[in-house]
């Protein structure tokens, strides 16, 4: 089954920087989405699913327009739970992160801006606990 990473910010150089960092890492190994809101991002898991895409990872903003990053991860967790969920952020409060980690059952929060290393390890020890 195809494999994909989804990344989910509302700033394009964000969405780039990430896939780019992504995709040196780990080449053609997995299919690699972005999408510019959570409500975007809920549509291509749909679709994806649909495909029979399997979206092993999503690395979301907190601070975005309409819904934040919490309630995104959280309503993932509730539709897909075995997906891992990663938050990157540079301004989440910590009732925010808190939340994901019991709701949404958060891998890792990391901060903007943010150790290409970090987020890589973040990635494969996520995947490894699948």
């Amino acid at each position: 089954m195809t494999q994909a990473i989804l990344c989910v910010d509302d700033e394009r150089v964000v969405l780039d920087s990430l896939k780019a960092q992504l995709k040196d890492e780990f080449g053609e190994n997995y299919f690699y989405e972005i999408a510019e809101s959570a409500d975007d991002a809920l549509e291509i898991i749909d679709e994806l699913f649909e495909e029979e895409v399997n979206v092993l990872v999503i690395v979301s903003d907190w601070l975005m327009p309409g819904m934040k990053g919490d309630e995104f991860l959280i309503h993932v967790h509730q539709k897909f739970p075995k997906i891992i969920k990663v938050m990157l952020t540079g301004q989440a409060d910590d009732g925010a992160i808190e939340r994901a980690y019991h709701k949404a059952n958060l891998h890792r929060c990391l901060h903007k801006p943010w150790n290409g290393e970090e987020l890589i390890e973040t990635i494969k020890s996520g995947i490894a606990t699948l």
